[in-house]
């Protein structure tokens, strides 16, 4: 079994040295050569002064990709309060690095994202029904919170109610996540809208990123 992974390990280093360009511009081409090394536990970003950093360039390309995500984090955390989708990320990335940059794909951020993660920086990634929430401040989330996050994602904002009815949870619960949310800047507070007060998640309403909005602005934006 370690003689075939040996062989293995070699066919894939002669790959990526045959296919390095490929491997560099094209992201769909990385994310398949990302599969191949974890089938034999190899990880090419594992070291930045490593066999395959050297030959392939990415480790550089992964870490200017990370200084670029903490830039675009730190400009828009007066705005999201320190989340992001990763739609909305991607995007922001690609219109900084220009149209004659290397291409990135959504999952050159999530393995960056990661490699931050792992040096304590605060970054984190959440679930959020089909996409991820990209977490750049390092306030303290537990499953509570993700919970009610992933239930703001229809709408953009979640009410004490909504929690109630959907979580089953009793008041004081939903009422402790919010105002942890609230106090950690990643929720706004809405008193003015109709029923009862509206926890807006600025994360949410991405399409809305273009303006300067406050929260009952983009409670009237919204159909």
């Amino acid at each position: 079994m370690s003689k075939q992974l040996d062989m293995f390990k070699t066919n894939l280093e002669e790959f990526a040295s045959k296919h390095k360009q490929e491997i560099r511009k094209n992201p769909e081409f990385r994310v398949q050569f990302q599969d191949m090394c974890a089938t034999i536990g190899v990880d090419p970003l594992a070291s930045g002064k490593g066999f395959w950093s050297e030959m392939l360039g990415v480790g550089d390309f992964y870490y200017e990709l990370g200084v670029q995500i903490i830039e675009v984090c730190l400009a828009l955390k007066h705005r999201n309060g320190g989340l992001i989708t990763l739609e909305e990320l991607h995007q922001q990335v690609l219109k900084g690095r220009g149209k004659f940059a290397q291409d990135v794909s959504q999952d050159d951020l999530i393995r960056a994202i990661k490699k931050l993660k792992a040096l304590g920086t605060g970054f984190g990634i959440i679930p959020v029904g089909g996409t991820y929430l990209i977490q750049s401040v390092p306030a303290e989330l537990n499953m509570d919170h993700t919970v009610v996050l992933q239930l703001a994602e229809k709408n953009g904002y979640v009410t004490v109610s909504d929690i109630k009815a959907s979580l089953k949870w009793e008041t004081e619960r939903a009422r402790q996540v919010l105002e942890h949310l609230l106090k950690e800047g990643l929720a706004w507070l809405d008193l003015q809208a109709p029923g009862e007060a509206h926890y807006w998640l600025p994360a949410l309403f991405t399409d809305l990123y273009s303006q300067e909005i406050t929260a009952e602005e983009a409670r009237e934006a919204l159909p």
